[in-house]
């Protein structure tokens, strides 16, 4: 069983920086692929970025591509997700999750994943 706790999220300007966390409990978070979706009003939840159990690979939704970043410390159960040169458009509720046994190529769906976070709501102003 692993929980999932989001935190970061606010009120920014475009163009601005939010650092977004998740802290996850439970042994076996370092197994754990993660991901990183988001779920505008209106609109299914997408994929953002997943990274491997062992933080060596990475991979992004093509919309923020060279804007954001993915990482985790497996020492502290985090991931974190730092998102630069915000637009409107990034504006949504932003949940990450938990993912077994996977190639991380294949973890762009919600239906990968095993466990959630309840969400953190970031809002881009123009």
């Amino acid at each position: 069983q692993v929980q999932l706790v989001e935190s970061g999220g606010g009120l920014v300007q475009a163009g601005g920086s939010l650092r977004l966390s998740c802290a996850a409990s439970g042994r076996t978070f370092s197994s754990y692929n993660m991901g990183w979706f988001r779920q505008a009003p209106g609109k299914e939840r997408e994929f953002v970025a997943v990274i491997s159990w062992s933080g060596g690979s990475t991979k992004y939704a093509d919309s923020v591509k060279g804007r954001f970043t993915m990482s985790r410390d497996n020492a502290k159960n985090t991931v974190y997700l730092q998102m630069n040169s915000l637009k409107p458009e990034d504006t949504a509720v932003y949940y990450c999750a938990a993912g077994i046994g996977l190639p991380i190529a294949t973890m762009t769906s919600t239906g990968r994943y095993n466990y959630w976070g309840q969400g953190t709501q970031v809002t881009v102003s123009s």
